[in-house]
């Protein structure tokens, strides 16, 4: 296949471009700055200059792809605070995709978060890849719009990643800030007890998934990415304070947002998700550490 993807040259895509690459398909990425490009190139795929706002660009690519895989996201709206400005984003992106794929029958790969199950009122059990939320909201309406896709002739999915996607290649997500904020207060953190659970993937397990479902998964499917059913925020804070050899502490939740600044909502959550069902569908079967075995590689911890 001809492969589109947007956020080639981030974390997951620095990942996921070499894991399509080496299953003989061809990639393009799309590219907002020189140094992407560059990041893109060496990685071994074509690139296409252009952001998530030049919609044009991204009809034309799509319609040249055999398939698209959309991990773009604009973070820098989330981390501010403007969480709507990005979902709008988002859901302009998908929208000019979708325009191009429709009637083709061609693969469509979206980005969603485990998070949402919760925020869409999952609670006292593991969420499940059936879990569907009709009402809208915050990445919500761009899942419910990529799975609807469906029956609009575009082999639609979507993956919802787990928040913690964990590998040396990530710099910039919820664990790498989660350290910087144990290391500026000198102690880790957990909130209350520290008993909710944090679900995570490795990234090379992450990358696979995303091939997998690129090649296979069925129109309309809604699939996990979580290897890591649930790890006690707890445990990942102890684990943090051992290999900084600085100390543990709870805190309560209105010195959350002080502490852990936008994460300080997430660092609450009790997000357990089960992948049972992606698993099976796909035959996906993690093989990387997990959370916390990667974090006492010390990767994480090098200055």
């Amino acid at each position: 296949m001809r492969v589109f993807v947007t956020g080639a040259s981030g974390h997951l895509g620095s990942a996921v471009v070499p894991n399509l690459l080496s299953a003989g398909h061809d990639v393009v990425g799309l590219a907002r700055s020189d140094t992407s490009a560059a990041a893109i190139e060496k990685l071994g795929a074509e690139v296409r200059r252009g952001d998530l706002s030049d919609l044009d660009v991204l009809r034309e690519e799509a319609a040249a792809s055999d398939g698209v895989i959309h991990l773009a996201f604009r973070h820098d709206l989330m981390v501010n605070g403007d969480l709507a400005g990005a979902a709008e984003v988002d859901l302009a992106a998908l929208t000019a995709l979708a325009d191009a794929l429709a009637d083709s029958g061609k693969p469509l790969v979206g980005t969603g978060g485990t998070a949402m199950l919760v925020l869409g009122g999952i609670v006292g059990r593991p969420g499940t890849e059936g879990d569907t939320f009709p009402g809208g909201g915050y990445r919500i309406d761009a899942e419910n719009f990529v799975a609807g896709l469906a029956s609009r002739g575009v082999r639609s999915s979507v993956i919802r990643l787990a928040p913690t996607v964990h590998s040396s290649l990530d710099r910039l997500g919820f664990i790498p800030t989660i350290i910087a904020s144990a290391r500026q207060h000198g102690y880790a953190a957990y909130v209350g007890e520290g008993a909710n659970r944090w679900p995570a993937v490795h990234t090379l397990d992450a990358a696979q998934l995303y091939r997998l479902a690129l090649e296979k998964a069925p129109a309309g499917t809604r699939l996990h990415g979580a290897a890591d059913e649930g790890v006690p925020f707890r445990q990942i804070a102890e684990t943090i304070g051992r290999n900084l050899d600085i100390p543990v502490r709870s805190i309560s939740p209105d010195e959350a947002n002080g502490y852990f600044g936008f994460l300080g909502t997430f660092a609450q959550l009790d997000n357990p998700t089960s992948s049972a069902v992606t698993r099976e569908l796909l035959d996906w079967t993690p093989a990387h550490p997990n959370l916390i075995a990667d974090l006492n590689e010390g990767h994480y911890f090098q200055a």
